[in-house]
């Protein structure tokens, strides 16, 4: 996925995600009517089915669509190409000895729409957020008629990847309203207004090509869309016949960095609600439970015997977390939501992401082989920042593994799954860095053409369950892959702990006779 952001010098990370929008201003009643009302006032609202022209429609929403720019400073470190070399210092002293950290300017543009009278502006954060090396001097504003305003960044929530500018003058501005992307159908026309490659109030058209897509996982959803967006029409909006913005343009799918028309828009039905609280400086809080999970993939619903596209797996449960405090536990599937089912379009995360934290949600899970019903008491998600500090010492190496002793079993893991392994002693455990306790079955080598290989099983990986039961011995291992290949599946799930990293849920397929 590309950012659609025309940049000078510069690049920006893509994030994105959360609509109707009533913003009060300060002009008297009446006074103010919004470009897409005189548009319906002036009947020239395109009738239902493909339009003979966008003419009047863009006429009348074009002057609420602005280009954004801003100017910013990034700082090097050292100008000194010979840096680390014999050449150093020879380049040094020819400069003079100056080679240290020197600043230099770099320009970004983007697309942007008013959304008040008194001029808010709603945009991406990535068109107004600074690399890290880099800090933000100045934004413009630049109006279809040419007119330039500085913009005050009033607030910014990378999460959803949306910003809100504002700019000011003594008379109202022209701006638009956010209409309702749930109405939304696949097929319905729309058009995305904005400042492709620098190219100031350019329209394209094209039709709605999916609603609610999941691109990245998450809790994010957008618009697909066809309508051509490039490069600097991020931040720009996405109208229906109506007049009414029902997306943010903020992204693309694309191989050369061109529109190949697979364009994605944030729906306003997400970007609305968090617009408002950044423009009531409000602080954005999110749903969270404290696990990490995973869709259930094929190979799962056939080893657990559930429907397909149906559910996530907890992964891991994090101590002291909502979801540890509720009883959740490792491997349980989590099939519904507050009577909705999880699936890879409405996952878990995104479902408890539009969930109030404090409130309640009751999960129904599956465990066991037995469904059962959890409530959870939701928790506030912590920023970006303290999510990546959590998980900063996870996966660090430990030390090698002795050579083990002869093989165990009577050779069916082997001939099953082609794993060759042994089972736990307090000195492998030691080596592997776990509780001298632990028991399952340490993996010695792995056939690289079997499933176990291709799902990323190795040496020195523990398995401690299968389909739900603790793993003893490799006897013990050996008796559930039999009774599962005897049941007529075709796969079985290993809870299994990687010699880095957290345990995890894997499927694998059994080789094939």
């Amino acid at each position: 996925m590309k950012t659609v952001r025309y940049s000078y010098g510069i690049t920006s990370a893509l994030l994105a995600s959360g609509a109707a929008l009533t913003l009060m201003t300060g002009f008297p009643a009446g006074a103010q009517v919004a470009q897409n009302d005189r548009m319906q006032m002036e009947n020239v609202v395109p009738r239902a089915g493909a339009p003979a022209s966008f003419a009047d429609l863009t006429e009348a929403l074009q002057p609420a669509v602005v280009n954004i720019s801003t100017r910013q400073t990034i700082t090097v470190e050292s100008n000194n190409p010979f840096e680390g070399t014999p050449f150093g210092q020879m380049f040094r002293n020819r400069r003079g000895g100056g080679d240290g950290p020197t600043t230099r300017e770099a320009r970004s543009l983007g697309s942007g729409f008013i959304v008040s009278a008194d001029g808010y502006v709603v945009t991406n954060n990535h068109v107004v957020a600074p690399d890290q090396s880099a800090e933000l001097e100045e934004v413009t504003v630049t109006l279809p008629d040419g007119e330039e305003y500085e913009a005050v960044v009033v607030g910014t929530d990378p999460d959803s990847d949306l910003a809100v500018l504002k700019i000011t003058r003594p008379d109202a501005f022209p701006f638009v309203r956010f209409g309702d992307s749930a109405q939304a159908r696949v097929g319905d026309w729309v058009i995305a207004i904005g400042n492709p490659f620098g190219l100031g109030g350019t329209v394209t058209s094209g039709i709605v090509s999916a609603v609610m897509r999941n691109t990245q996982g998450g809790f994010n959803r957008y618009i697909q869309t066809d309508a051509s967006i490039n490069r600097g029409n991020s931040g720009g909006p996405l109208f229906d016949m109506q007049g009414n913005v029902i997306g943010i343009n903020n992204a693309i799918f694309s191989p050369s960095g061109g529109s190949v028309g697979i364009g994605f828009a944030i729906p306003s039905e997400t970007a609305s609600p968090i617009v408002e609280s950044l423009i009531d400086g409000k602080e954005i809080e999110r749903g969270y439970l404290g696990v990490r999970i995973q869709a259930v993939s094929d190979d799962m619903a056939e080893a657990l015997g559930v429907a397909e596209n149906r559910g996530e797996i907890i992964q891991m449960v994090v101590p002291g977390e909502p979801a540890a405090e509720a009883g959740l536990e490792a491997d349980d599937i989590v099939l519904t939501v507050n009577g909705q089912d999880v699936t890879r379009e409405q996952t878990l995360s995104y479902m408890v992401a539009n969930i109030a934290p404090g409130s309640d949600a009751r999960l129904g899970i599956l465990r066991d082989g037995q469904e059962r019903s959890i409530t959870v008491t939701v928790g506030k998600r912590p920023s970006l920042e303290e999510l990546n500090q959590q998980r900063m010492f996870e996966g660090e190496d430990d030390e090698p593994m002795d050579e083990p002793p002869a093989d165990e079993g009577d050779g069916s893991l082997e001939e099953l799954l082609g794993i060759r392994g042994v089972n736990m002693t307090p000195e492998f455990a030691r080596q592997l860095g776990v509780d001298a306790d632990t028991a399952g079955v340490a993996i010695v080598d792995v056939d690289r053409n079997a499933d176990a290989a291709r799902k990323g099983l190795s040496r020195g990986t523990i398995i401690l369950q299968a389909n739900g039961s603790d793993v003893g011995s490799i006897n013990d291992l050996e008796g559930i892959l039999s009774d599962v290949k005897s049941a007529g599946r075709g796969a079985v799930l290993l809870r299994v702990k990687p010699r880095r990293g957290s345990p995890a849920s894997i499927a694998v397929r059994f080789i094939e006779e």
